[in-house]
């Protein structure tokens, strides 16, 4: 593991949380970079095109895990064409060697560090995928392992929690499928103007920060491209306050786990305009009359049963997932702060997680 770069540790004392806070608002401007620059990326897109896929397999870790369930919505939804999240021990422990001929192999991650995602490239390349890194470090082992490689564009992340680097996976992502349909960034053009606003504190916010500062179980939830948003939102309450969080789809949960549901969970909904958002209606009527404390945030979170309501300007809903992060994000951040916590260096994590 590589201890992440920042301050000294005696000057991160009396500021916590700078870093964290300093790259959350930086996501505008990266935003705006990737949008005016997409040249090499849809040179990526078009060689993929041209060996027209059958199939696409996403392999990731971490948040770059969410960021990949958000893609494999965008492939299944946008390309018509099946996709699946890789299970990377099925190569790194079992050996496995499927033939992956006409198959697209996407490895998301942040850091191009992990030696497992390394060696799933590897191998994919080897039994005949098509294969393609997105990070954001272009002179990593797994951008020379893969055939392709699209950047990220992020900058540097100092801050543990990741940040910038998630929401710019995401965006990239979009971009990459939609260049490979033939698409041109139009649903994109006014993301980093949204980011904005979506940034911009709010009571609605503070409030979800004053209910949440003294919960011990989260509950995360979301439908569609959101579910991805809900998987997020989960491992960032986790790992800056130290909350119990757990994500589930809306479909999921009225499968059983809505029974442990009662006056004392608080619900963390993503419920943005479109089919989505839309089908959190029962879930979430569901969880609000067992008594549960419901913040809904998302274009369409007044739309639904709540207890409080994080509204964001409305997008395309493949996109809406960009922008739901923003808020999650700063709840994060703010609630670790109120807990007497330093999201920049929480206990037990470094920067780059190394498995196999």
């Amino acid at each position: 593991m590589t201890e992440h770069p920042g301050a000294g540790a005696g000057e991160q004392s009396q500021h916590p949380g700078r870093n964290m806070s300093s790259e959350i608002a930086e996501q505008p401007a990266v935003f705006d970079g990737l949008l005016s620059d997409r040249s090499a990326l849809t040179e990526v897109a078009r060689r993929v095109a041209e060996r027209g896929p059958r199939f696409v397999l996403l392999a990731a870790r971490g948040s770059s895990d969410h960021a990949a369930l958000y893609a494999k919505y965008l492939v299944e939804v946008l390309l018509q064409l099946p996709a699946g999240l890789v299970s990377p021990s099925t190569t790194t422990l079992y050996g496995a060697q499927p033939d992956l001929t006409d198959v697209l192999l996407v490895s998301v991650s942040q850091s191009g560090g992990s030696p497992d995602l390394l060696e799933v490239t590897e191998n994919a390349r080897r039994n005949g995928a098509t294969t393609v890194a997105v990070t954001n470090n272009p002179d990593s082992a797994l951008n020379k392992a893969a055939e392709m490689s699209v950047n990220i564009a992020a900058g540097p992340e100092h801050a543990v929690a990741a940040t910038k680097t998630y929401s710019a996976t995401l965006l990239t992502l979009y971009l990459l499928v939609d260049a490979i349909r033939g698409g041109e960034a139009e649903r994109a053009r006014g993301l980093p103007e949204l980011a904005e606003r979506a940034l911009e504190p709010t009571e609605q916010l503070d409030e979800a920060v004053r209910r949440y500062r003294f919960a011990d179980r989260v509950l995360t939830t979301g439908r569609g491209y959101s579910s991805a948003t809900a998987a997020e939102a989960a491992l960032k309450l986790a790992e800056t306050s130290y909350l119990s969080a757990r994500a589930y789809s809306g479909a999921d949960l009225l499968h059983g786990p809505v029974a442990a549901v009662d006056t004392e969970t608080a619900v963390l909904a993503l419920c943005s305009s479109g089919r989505g958002g839309t089908a959190m209606t029962e879930v979430l009527e569901t969880v609000h009359e067992r008594g549960a404390d419901v913040c809904a945030i998302g274009s369409a979170a007044k739309a639904v049963p709540n207890s409080h309501a994080v509204e964001l300007p409305d997008s395309a809903e493949e996109l809406a997932p960009v922008l739901e992060v923003l808020p999650v994000q700063r709840l994060a951040l703010t609630l670790a702060l109120e807990r007497g916590e330093d999201p920049d260096r929480p206990r037990g994590l470094n920067k780059v997680t190394r498995t196999r």
